[in-house]
């Protein structure tokens, strides 16, 4: 068992036999919850963050659609494109 101590700003440093372990880098993004009175730490794909970001969108309103046809879906993406402002080359 590794023993972390818990710094000013609450940061804990992971021991290097724990990282390599569980195959954690620096950049990657750990998923932090409770279980029975306990932290743990898991890796948490982009993949998941993604999925999450998208309900999020879901449950904040931020969508389009449901489309009946495909057709409508591509009118819609048109709309869109038509008033993104554009960026002229110089």
């Amino acid at each position: 068992m590794a023993l972390v101590k818990v710094k000013s700003r609450y940061q804990v440093t992971l021991p290097d036999a724990l990282r390599r372990r569980v195959g954690v880098a620096v950049g990657d993004v750990l998923e932090a919850k409770v279980e029975k009175g306990k932290i743990t730490l898991a890796p948490h794909s982009e993949v998941d963050l993604e999925i999450a970001e998208g309900l999020e969108d879901i449950k904040n309103g931020r969508v389009y659609g449901p489309f009946d046809t495909p057709d409508e879906m591509v009118r819609s993406l048109r709309s869109m494109v038509r008033k993104r402002p554009r960026n002229r080359a110089k």
